[in-house]
């Protein structure tokens, strides 16, 4: 593990588990934690300041991700970051977010559409500000906002699933000089289009949105050397 100046602070309303899977999965997106690293529960512990628990059930969660990897009777280890695995699970998930955008712009009401200006205009500071940390938990207000606002259920669900699955490459992102910025112009095209009730074109500007998003994730682990040149 690097070196850390302060115990785990995790934010409001996030659990201990949380915040490990969050600094953990930095740590090997950024290959600060390398391929075929062992992952020692205790001394993850020790380093973050928290009980073997939390621990334990952030490797499983980054198992079930592909970060990590657990071998019988050796524990758990870095994995191989799959280029190919992570460029299929953002297709999936551009149209899986479009069709929620699309669905937002139909269904949305007044009310629904106002407080989705709300997010995103609130995005502007951070941005001015350079505040990417901020900036991450902002993205995931507004996008949570345009699932919520589609009212399908299963679609919320199946799209959250697979945001989760990587959500520490969209996070990465925003380290890239500019795309906090792009990505706010990107989700202003988008909110229009939704609050004038166009489907066909917020469908269209989420999926493109995702998609850059795919390759703004695939150019930040190219940069950190995670993935082969």
């Amino acid at each position: 593990m690097t070196e850390r100046d302060t115990r785990l602070q995790p934010a409001p309303g996030e659990t201990s588990t949380a915040a490990v899977v969050r600094e953990l999965s930095a740590q090997i997106v950024s290959g600060k934690l390398p391929p075929g690293k062992k992952l020692d529960e205790a001394l993850i512990g020790e380093y973050f300041g928290v009980s073997r628990t939390p621990v334990r059930e952030a490797l499983r969660e980054l198992a079930v991700v592909g970060l990590v990897e657990t071998r019988p009777h050796r524990g758990a280890f870095v994995a191989e970051v799959s280029t190919d695995k992570m460029l299929e699970k953002f297709e999936f998930m551009a149209e899986l977010e479009g069709l929620c955008a699309g669905y937002a712009a139909r269904r949305m009401d007044a009310a629904a559409k106002a407080r989705l200006a709300e997010i995103h205009d609130a995005g502007l500071a951070l941005v001015e500000q350079r505040d990417r940390a901020a900036y991450r938990a902002h993205n995931t207000l507004l996008h949570e906002a345009i699932y919520d606002g589609a009212g399908n259920d299963s679609l919320r669900d199946a799209t959250l699933t697979i945001r989760r699955s990587v959500a520490a490459f969209r996070a990465a992102q925003f380290d890239l000089k500019e795309r906090i910025g792009n990505s706010q112009v990107e989700h202003g095209l988008i909110v229009a289009a939704i609050d004038r009730g166009d489907a066909d074109e917020a469908t269209l500007l989420m999926r493109r949105h995702i998609l850059t998003v795919m390759e703004a994730a695939e150019a930040y682990l190219r940069e950190k050397r995670v993935i082969p040149l």
